[in-house]
């Protein structure tokens, strides 16, 4: 089975640090970004399958990475983590297609399952855009993969 590939993207250096290592205790590799542009050019080089985005950070902010990303790789689940979103924040994040939404602090091993959950559920929704093109649907496999 493939490796999961996990992006973590936060402007807090020691906090996203601690946050890979304790995730590579728990069997998850992952990369690192401080700011959104590095964010964007490594989603761009490495299409990552699960990105853990912090909303506020310095230049692209964490909504405009994520429309980005879900513009040009609708299958990658990101998953929010900020320490200073408001209601209107997760309401803006989730009609762009964000898989989840999550306050700091976290326990990590919650932060564990949401991410085996965000993989598992790209899995099911490569599977079935697959199986529209494999049907000569490709336009609908785009679109499944958009509006999921």
């Amino acid at each position: 089975m493939k490796q999961m590939k996990v992006l973590l993207v936060d402007d807090e250096e020691s906090f996203v640090k601690t946050l890979s290592e304790r995730l590579k205790m728990r069997d998850l590799e992952n990369e690192v970004a401080f700011d959104g542009e590095q964010a964007v050019t490594l989603a761009n080089g490495e299409e990552p399958d699960v990105m853990v985005l912090d909303l506020k950070m310095p230049g692209i902010d964490g909504v405009e990475v994520l429309r980005r990303v879900r513009q040009q790789y609708p299958h990658i689940q990101v998953i929010i983590l900020t320490g200073h979103g408001t209601d209107r924040d997760e309401e803006e994040v989730r009609r762009l297609g964000a898989y989840d939404y999550l306050q700091k602090p976290i326990p990590i091993d919650d932060l564990v399952v949401r991410i085996r959950a965000a993989y598992k559920r790209k899995l099911e929704l490569t599977m079935a855009a697959a199986a529209f093109a494999e049907a000569g649907e490709p336009e609908m496999a785009k679109e499944f993969l958009k509006g999921n």
